[in-house]
């Protein structure tokens, strides 16, 4: 796939993420737990690959060069911290075999990482195309994501 921009590049692992959710989604609802957690644990892993690069690379990279330290990139940890406690609470569920409260909590995680993508998406991403490097950014992006 060719995309040409750190914002494709970083939407592009959004709905990779969230193909994952909706298959371990999918496998606690149908009672499967094994599968299910299976799945959640591999949808945890990519998101905090996810997380990583925005933390350690490309947020500071944005900061450094905007000079910005408690703009969007501040809300954005925030956010990540929250979604890091829901990831916990979830995975205990899963791990209990209790479906309706693991999909509850799916279910209300999923509406704050739309929001949170959202924001990431239509602000920030494009805020970072605008900002970094574009080569060596996108080139960063393809390793961090690929390994």
């Amino acid at each position: 796939m060719d995309m040409s921009s750190i914002s494709e590049l970083m939407t592009h692992d959004h709905r990779s993420c969230d193909e994952i959710y909706a298959n371990a989604e999918e496998a606690i609802n149908s009672a499967d737990f094994e599968q299910g957690l299976t799945l959640w644990h591999e949808f945890c892993d990519r998101v905090e690959q996810h997380f990583t690069l925005e933390e350690q690379t490309l947020f500071p990279a944005f900061e450094s060069a905007t000079g910005m330290q408690g703009g969007p990139t501040m809300v954005m940890r925030g956010e990540h911290l929250q979604m890091r406690e829901m990831f916990k609470s979830i995975t205990a569920s899963i791990e209990s075999k209790d479906a309706d409260e693991a999909l509850g909590q799916c279910e209300s995680l999923m509406i704050f990482m739309q929001q949170h993508n959202m924001k990431e998406e239509q602000v920030l991403y494009p805020m970072l195309n605008d900002t970094l490097p574009k080569e060596a950014t996108e080139k960063q992006i393809t390793e961090a994501l690929a390994g």
